[in-house]
């Protein structure tokens, strides 16, 4: 397990993929066009500080000072790039973002704070698609990120259909806000 906090390793494991082509592309002279459709896509999800960091980034700039303003996701997925762009090892694997075992605090953050963040609605939203797209497990779970946004937490209907593991992870979420909804 890495040495990150969970929420910050959650993070990077939510946007693995995304790290990784960016940190491929900006090494690869070839690869420009490409990172500058990725970049463009990201910029049009309106993640338009962490893609002109990015292209600070991929034009040079290690300092710092370009991870000013930037919100914690962000600045968790430029850091990523910078610490992957100096080694490689360090990047995530997107393999365990496929791991709901891994994810149940992780998750719970991301619902309580979609309630009243657009940008991190963008964010499970984004999360939940990808999710859906693998399959199995992963589609039951996304399939409930919706309803847990809305504030249900009837584990029985939440949880109607599910297998055993997914239904403790779902149980697992359900700890979670409810530990975050009583702050």
């Amino acid at each position: 397990m890495s040495s990150l906090p969970e929420r910050r390793e959650q993070i990077r494991l939510v946007h693995a993929t995304f790290i990784r082509q960016v940190v491929e592309l900006t090494q690869r002279r070839e690869g420009r066009a490409d990172l500058e459709t990725l970049l463009t896509g990201a910029e049009q999800q309106g993640w338009s500080e962490l893609v002109a960091a990015l292209r600070r980034i991929a034009e040079g700039d290690r300092s710092s000072a370009l991870l000013s303003g930037l919100d914690e996701e962000d600045r968790v997925i430029a850091e990523s790039v910078l610490r992957g762009l100096q080694d490689p090892a360090s990047l995530p694997d997107p393999r365990r973002a496929q791991d709901p075992t891994l994810a149940a605090p992780g998750l719970a953050h991301m619902i309580h704070a979609a309630r009243g963040n657009p940008q991190a609605l963008v964010l499970i939203g984004n999360m939940a698609d990808q999710m859906s797209k693998v399959g199995g497990t992963l589609a039951r779970l996304a399939g409930v990120i919706r309803p847990l946004i809305n504030g249900e937490r009837d584990p029985d209907r939440l949880c109607r259909g599910m297998d055993t593991r997914t239904r403790q992870l779902v149980l697992d979420i359900l700890g979670e806000l409810g530990k975050l909804e009583s702050h």
